[in-house]
């Protein structure tokens, strides 16, 4: 990865579209390393659903606005992880060897309709037949696996709260969050319920908002910037759309893991993300990770709710499965942690601009293994000491599509 951009993450983007707002952080991206668009051979664009839109095609519109025709372009879509899709399907582009840069870009206009239009909007990526005629929408989906991972494992809703207190705290220090606050536990659960467990600020907001990166071969990187990042592997895995269809059976067991461990558990049920985990042993085995709480120095994962990111922690193999909520407790995933989990906020912090996420967290993962965070969020409290390899997962679904990206500095 040569370079990237993201517009600034916002409740509503009232006098700009999606094609102002890729621009901008195209303009962005390329004036960093003294890019032009016409070194760029070609795009994959990204956006969720022609519903916030009211336009299809708008990929086409966007690489016609930025100047990219007749060039090759096409575009990728895949519920909440299709930010994370198109950037594995731009490296793709790079790898075949058919195109040396390639753009990726992803956007979001959710503020075209109301939140609770838009809440129906995303439940219609979930199954039409069965889920959305009762009712259905994500928060409720995803509350119901919190309580199960609590039933299960003793999670407790204090734990799901100090995700809240980290991230929003960590976005206090990056000018492209939508949701910048200091917290407490105490905030987090005296806020309004919306599902239970789930109070306001266990949920990520919807977004205006953009985000581009451009890949390069390594040839044509070093061309432009002494600092690019590597992409070491990628990963993806799939589930079952329904809840309901996911079977108990065996762990799929991540490379430090042993099966005793897991010996009575019946996975994934509702408690776990089968697809995270498929995802991630791709990505490990081709990146050479045997253990990822000692080989990787953070991450940035779809943190959409607060109890998804404690659930990663297990499928990414930073805990043992039940145990992320007493990772969270011992500090390993803070800012002078360990492992820092979203340093920049993620999706709590930032905001969710549901085309544009998945990149948004590969630009701020760059931007972490350049060493440049102070130059590009405002501050150098979110750099993560002599970072050399990050990690970035996103999500779709209840974990029916889910990415792993691994990335590291080339020095």
């Amino acid at each position: 990865m040569v370079t990237g951009g993201v517009s600034k993450f916002a409740k509503a983007h009232t006098s700009r579209d999606s094609r102002y707002l890729v621009k901008e952080a195209l303009d962005y991206a390329l004036s960093d390393v003294g890019m032009d668009v016409s070194d760029i051979d070609g795009s994959v664009g990204a956006y969720f659903s022609e519903h916030f839109q009211r336009q299809l095609l708008g990929t086409a519109m966007v690489h016609d606005y930025l100047g990219l025709n007749p060039k090759p372009h096409k575009r990728v879509e895949g519920g909440g992880a299709t930010g994370g899709l198109a950037f594995q399907a731009a490296y793709e582009e790079v790898a075949s060897g058919r195109m040396d840069v390639c753009l990726v870009f992803g956007f979001e206009n959710m503020s075209h309709v109301s939140t609770w239009k838009g809440n129906e909007f995303i439940a219609m990526a979930s199954d039409m037949n069965f889920d959305y005629p009762v009712g259905g929408f994500y928060t409720a989906y995803y509350a119901m696996m919190a309580v199960r991972h609590m039933h299960q494992f003793g999670t407790t809703v204090e734990q799901m709260a100090k995700v809240s207190v980290k991230n929003h705290g960590n976005a206090r220090y990056n000018r492209y969050a939508q949701s910048p606050m200091e917290i407490t536990v105490e905030d987090v659960r005296r806020a309004p319920m919306i599902s239970y467990p789930f109070t306001r600020l266990d949920v990520c907001t919807m977004s205006d908002g953009a985000a581009v990166a451009i890949l390069a071969s390594e040839d044509r990187a070093f061309q432009y910037t002494d600092r690019p990042t590597r992409i070491e592997a990628i990963g993806s895995g799939s589930d079952t759309m329904r809840l309901s269809d996911r079977p108990r059976g065996k762990v799929p067991l991540l490379p430090h893991e042993e099966a005793e461990w897991y010996r009575d558990l019946d996975y994934p049920g509702l408690h776990n993300f089968r697809a995270a985990r498929v995802a991630a042993i791709e990505a490990y085995k081709k990146a050479g990770i045997e253990d990822p709480a000692e080989q990787v120095d953070f991450m940035e994962v779809h943190d959409a709710y607060t109890s998804l990111e404690l659930q990663l922690y297990e499928d990414l193999g930073l805990a043992r499965i039940g145990h992320g909520g007493e990772l969270l407790d011992s500090g390993f995933t803070e800012m002078g942690g360990k492992v820092p989990v979203n340093p920049s906020g993620g999706l709590l912090g930032c905001g969710h601009a549901i085309g544009a996420t998945g990149i948004m967290l590969s630009v701020f993962t760059h931007w972490q293994l350049q060493h440049s965070v102070e130059k590009h969020l405002g501050s150098g409290r979110l750099q993560v000491p002599n970072a050399k390899r990050g990690l970035v997962l996103d999500l779709a679904g209840t974990g029916t599509l889910i990415t792993v990206t691994v990335m590291g500095a080339s020095r």
